[in-house]
């Protein structure tokens, strides 16, 4: 990612002027797009099959988006195009919880993204908008725009990470460790064994496991902040 996909996000969108105004635009295109993704996952968007959805020749795509690549970067930024869709807060830590909680809630919403969020990119006019919607919700609860920007940063970085087993199709502890119900393969890993016994493996969803490990997370960064005072 460079220059190129910098241009890209927050360069005007180009349209070839000439002859009768297309049928077609960068939003039309990238919404479609992005609804192929939802419904059958990222390596079936092409600009053969999106042309085929929009009822287009695949040339006329080119008119507004360069390539596929350039496309996953349009569709990520487009899913945060809005305004920050989280519940008000009076404190910090329901700001960060509820940022925590809409993260998570984009990747579910929207598996595909997240490889596209966790590999080399730029920051698009979307995302920056949540990011500076979010750090505002906290400087107007007391926490200074510094600091905010490495809690809003912390959280989401636990959530990226968190949220994986769930979009993976694992919906609960048992089900994810479900290899250790073959007792073959149990004796190879005795410190995982114990899960497997009767009354012993947790029956939370992995929702439970995201909300625990988001408030730990909150626990330290509230250490921190008191630390310093």
């Amino acid at each position: 990612m460079g220059q190129a996909e910098y241009d890209l996000l927050w360069g005007e969108p180009h349209r070839n002027g000439r002859g009768r105004p297309a049928a077609l635009s960068r939003e039309r295109i990238v919404a479609e797009a992005v609804a192929i993704a939802d419904a059958e996952g990222l390596q079936k968007v092409s600009m053969k099959h999106l042309a085929e959805r929009l009822g287009s020749g695949v040339m006329s795509l080119y008119r507004h988006v360069p390539g596929k690549d350039e496309l996953v970067v349009l569709m990520y930024d487009s899913l945060m195009a809005g305004p920050l869709p989280l519940a008000e807060a009076d404190n910090w830590r329901d700001v960060l919880r509820h940022w925590g909680l809409g993260v998570r809630d984009l990747f579910t919403a929207h598996p595909w993204a997240l490889g596209v969020a966790t590999g080399e990119r730029v920051m698009g006019p979307g995302e920056a908008g949540w990011v500076d919607a979010v750090i505002g919700r906290l400087t107007a609860v007391g926490m200074p725009a510094e600091l905010g920007l490495i809690a809003v940063l912390t959280v989401d970085c636990f959530a990226l990470g968190a949220v994986r087993p769930e979009i993976g199709g694992a919906g609960s502890e048992t089900e994810y460790f479900q290899f250790l119900t073959d007792p073959a393969i149990r004796a190879r890993y005795p410190n995982l064994a114990p899960l497997a016994e009767p009354g012993t493996a947790a029956e939370g969803s992995m929702e439970d496991y995201f909300d625990f490990g988001l408030e730990r997370v909150l626990d330290g960064l509230e250490h921190y902040i008191e630390s310093r005072q």
